[in-house]
């Protein structure tokens, strides 16, 4: 593999080079500049100073060689850059699915009503509550504070608040 890097970088040399070849091989052939360090000194041993100071000598083509030799040699794999950059963006989707955990169920109770509206209120109790009978509308609405409805969307419960707000009843939407 080396030695195919080798030989396209040969034919490389031959074939007439344009101005951006040109600067590109020359920012490419220069050594790499190394930051200087934010004042902490880590402890390491001579060892690994000198891997360090012969690797920041190399240039950007020597870098590029000694990955893929490293590649070659430790059996590594090439990792697709989209595999990296989507990790942290499935992190950042689960704290926006978090965030937006819409709540969906709504529980809409009756707290009080309006004594002159009482009869358009049990009346509209019977019409809007299945199953029910002007007796037990009756018993519903005087044992207020009630629920109305539970487990329904928020159209529905809203359309429910409207309603009994309509003939005298105070709703809260939970």
């Amino acid at each position: 593999m080396l030695l195919n890097n080798s030989l396209r970088m040969i034919g490389s040399y031959l074939r007439p080079m344009s101005k951006k070849s040109l600067r590109l091989y020359s920012a490419a052939t220069q050594p790499l500049t190394v930051p200087e360090p934010d004042g902490s000194v880590l402890p390491s041993s001579p060892k690994l100073e000198k891997l360090y100071t012969e690797i920041t000598a190399l240039t950007m083509l020597e870098v590029a060689e000694f990955t893929e030799l490293l590649k070659v040699r430790l059996n590594l794999k090439d990792i697709p850059m989209g595999a990296v950059v989507s990790a942290p963006a499935a992190a950042q989707d689960e704290e926006e699915e978090v965030a937006t955990a819409v709540k969906t169920s709504f529980t809409i109770k009756l707290m009080k009503y309006d004594e002159k509206q009482k009869v358009a209120l049990i009346k509209e109790t019977k019409n809007l509550l299945e199953g029910m009978n002007l007796v037990q509308a009756k018993k519903f609405v005087e044992s207020a504070p009630a629920v109305i409805k539970a487990d329904i969307g928020k159209d529905e419960a809203e359309k429910l608040k409207e309603a009994f707000t309509k003939v005298g009843g105070e709703c809260v939407i939970d």
